[in-house]
């Protein structure tokens, strides 16, 4: 892990196309403003694992299921 000291209005780079900069620092709280290119995604670490959580748990849904929902859509596209 590379460990950086920052202060207020002070940035770092990764890459070439995403800054991370030191907002604010209030007692524990840092407060980061990140600039980043649209297609890149930026989450909370907490949000991160719940959005892979959830999809490992989707990708064990069993095929009978998936087929089950296509025929639904199946169905509606004839009407």
């Amino acid at each position: 892990m590379l460990v950086l000291t920052r202060k207020h209005n002070e940035s770092i780079m990764i890459g070439d196309s995403v800054e991370i900069i030191v907002v604010e620092v209030k007692g524990d709280q840092v407060k980061l403003g990140i600039k980043a290119p649209r297609d890149i995604k930026v989450h909370r670490k907490e949000v991160y694992i719940a959005i892979q959580k959830e999809n490992v748990d989707a990708s064990k849904t069993p095929v009978e299921k998936i087929v089950e929902i296509g025929g639904i859509f199946k169905k509606k596209s004839k009407t």
